[in-house]
């Protein structure tokens, strides 16, 4: 009987040395949730172009989602849609667009659209720069910022500097004061600059 007793306490000790090994599992095992879209590179308001980079997602399709150039013509390739135009939509409507055409194939499509790469507005470094030529532009970036990137040459003269952009069709030229700005000072120069902008270091 004494034997008995042993055994069926043994058999007690194993179930609840698995049970509470079952348990920690299931309780060190984070819960799975849904796949996390990129960091965002643009606002709502911008407007895609051709080189940008668009990051797809359907809710529940990972077939259906993926990361895609904006091809030359303004359009991308996805699956089942075959040619969708691109260009000049934000990435609200392009969203709203792909929604409305999935509903023949989906049920309930949810689309989101983000621009990781913003490659179709650019700024243009010129002069006395170590990397000139068209610099992409990203979200707010500022004449000190592209002058960073751009770095200078050994006969760079920074209190020349000035910014030509385009307004109603006439050329304007915003001059820099590089000197004070990075020394905290005149900072309402550090303007925010905007596509098709040409910085010149002269």
């Amino acid at each position: 009987m004494s034997g008995g007793w042993k055994h069926c306490g043994w058999l007690l000790v194993v179930a609840l040395a698995s049970f509470a090994g079952a348990q920690a599992k299931t309780s060190s095992t984070p819960a799975s949730s849904p796949e996390k879209a990129p960091a965002a590179s643009a606002g709502p308001d911008y407007v895609i172009g051709p080189d940008d980079t668009l990051h797809i997602s359907v809710w529940k399709e990972p077939d259906l989602t993926e990361t895609l150039p904006v091809r030359p013509d303004g359009k991308i390739s996805m699956p089942l849609l075959n040619d969708v135009t691109a260009a000049g939509m934000t990435p609200t409507q392009l969203a709203t667009s792909i929604t409305e055409k999935l509903k023949k194939y989906v049920a309930d499509p949810r689309v989101t659209v983000v621009v990781t790469a913003m490659n179709s507005q650019r700024v243009y470094m010129t002069g006395e720069v170590l990397h000139p030529g068209p610099t992409p532009l990203t979200p707010n970036m500022t004449v000190l910022q592209a002058l960073a990137g751009a770095g200078f040459t050994q006969f760079a003269n920074t209190k020349g500097i000035y910014v030509l952009r385009i307004v109603d069709g006439k050329q304007q030229k915003i001059p820099i004061n590089y000197k004070k700005l990075i020394r905290g000072e005149a900072v309402d120069q550090n303007i925010l600059l905007k596509p098709g902008d040409t910085v010149v270091v002269p």
